[in-house]
Order: C-alpha cells, then sequence, then structure tokens
C-alpha cells in the first residue's frame, strides 16, 4: 500500500521480467513505491499525466519511442519531472544525450543492485546523479572533438554499405562533400578508414547500426 510520504516512481520497460524484478527490489523499500508500469515509451508518456510521479525510471531502448524521446516529451509536459535512464549501453554519447534531454541519472542494470535505490532517493530530492563508471566514461572523451549532425547522418549512411555517390543522392551533396565529411570525421575520431569509423561511432553510440536497415 502506497504511504504519504514514500517516494512515487514511474517504471518503463519492455522486458517484463524486468520490470517485475525492479518492482519487487523497490517495493521492498518502506520509503518507495512503484505506482505505474509501462512497456512502452507511449505508454509512460500517458502513464505520467496519470500518475504524477515523483520519479521516472525509463529504459533507453523501448518500442515506438526510445527513452529520450520519452523524457523529452514527459518534461514537455511537466518540465521539472524527475527522469532516470536505465539501460545497458554505457556509449558516451548516449549518456550526454541523456542529460541534455533532462535525466538526473544514467544507471547501467548491471549497476542496480549497487546503485538504484540510493540514484532513486537522490533524484526524487531533485539533485542529479552520475555513477562513477559512468563519469568516468564521459571524462574519457571530454576533449574530443564532437561530430556534426551531417557528419553523423554521412556515416549513418556509411554503416548501411552506401558508397560515397549513393550517401551524396540521399543527403543530397555533392560527392566531394562528402568526401571532404569522411575527411573531418576520420580525423575526430581518429578512424583508420570508414569501416574503423562505423564502429567507433556505433560502440560511443552516435547511433545504433540496425536503423533504417
Amino acid at each position: 500500500m502506497e504511504g504519504p510520504n514514500q517516494i512515487r516512481i514511474l517504471l518503463a520497460d519492455d522486458h517484463p521480467m524486468m520490470r517485475r524484478g525492479l518492482v519487487e527490489e523497490i517495493n521492498a523499500h518502506n520509503d518507495m513505491r512503484v505506482v505505474a508500469e509501462a512497456s512502452t515509451g507511449m505508454e509512460a508518456i500517458s502513464l505520467y499525466r496519470q500518475a504524477s510521479p515523483d520519479v521516472s525510471l525509463i529504459d533507453l531502448r523501448m518500442p515506438e519511442i526510445d527513452g529520450l524521446e520519452t523524457i523529452r516529451r514527459i518534461r514537455a509536459i511537466d518540465p521539472n519531472a524527475k527522469t532516470v535512464i536505465l539501460t545497458t549501453s554505457l556509449a558516451d554519447v548516449q549518456v550526454l544525450r541523456a542529460f541534455q534531454h533532462g535525466a538526473f541519472s544514467y544507471l547501467l542494470k548491471s549497476m542496480l543492485r549497487a546503485e538504484l535505490i540510493e540514484t532513486l532517493r537522490t533524484v526524487a530530492k531533485g539533485q542529479k546523479k552520475v555513477p562513477g563508471e559512468v563519469a568516468v566514461k564521459l571524462a574519457e572523451h571530454a576533449l574530443d572533438q564532437r561530430l556534426s549532425e551531417r557528419e553523423i547522418a554521412v556515416l549513418q549512411q556509411a554503416s548501411r554499405g552506401n558508397s560515397n555517390k549513393r550517401i551524396a543522392d540521399v543527403l543530397r551533396l555533392s560527392e566531394h562533400t562528402v568526401k571532404t565529411h569522411f575527411k573531418n570525421i576520420l580525423q575526430k575520431l581518429r578512424a583508420h578508414d570508414r569501416t574503423h569509423a562505423v564502429a567507433i561511432a556505433h560502440r560511443r553510440g552516435f547511433f545504433d547500426v540496425t536503423e533504417g536497415l
């Protein structure tokens, strides 16, 4: 039963077993309670309107819309919404995007037993919490040159096996411009060639190599 001073939590994850385990873990603590469960981003947004939780724990990868877009839409409803991203991916670009979208914390599923409860308590107070492992990953690339949106688009097309000519046609660029983008991409990512650049971009979370396939 929900108590008057409990932290009210919305949980969004498309895996039933993961949700069940998280609900049991969270509800085992007297100062918090899961008040709503969602299996998709759209469902999470709808339930946020209904439940008005203190903290939303949202999986990064879900059907329909991902966790980042879910957070963006929730914050459009409530600019003060406190959200935590839950994921298996320790990719620095995804971490940075999560915080840029307004997340208060970024938790790896491997961290749950050690970090989950304290993170929920911290975020409920309106404070951000960056686990040590996540902070280290951000620091590794803090001084790296960032790829532009156009460079990311070029690299994403390359990840689909497209030639420079095809990339130029799809993005409405000249082949010379595409080649210039690749030159800059290789330098920024310190990659040996375009295949290596795609692998680095995928690992760091610039995009999912399965997108658009």
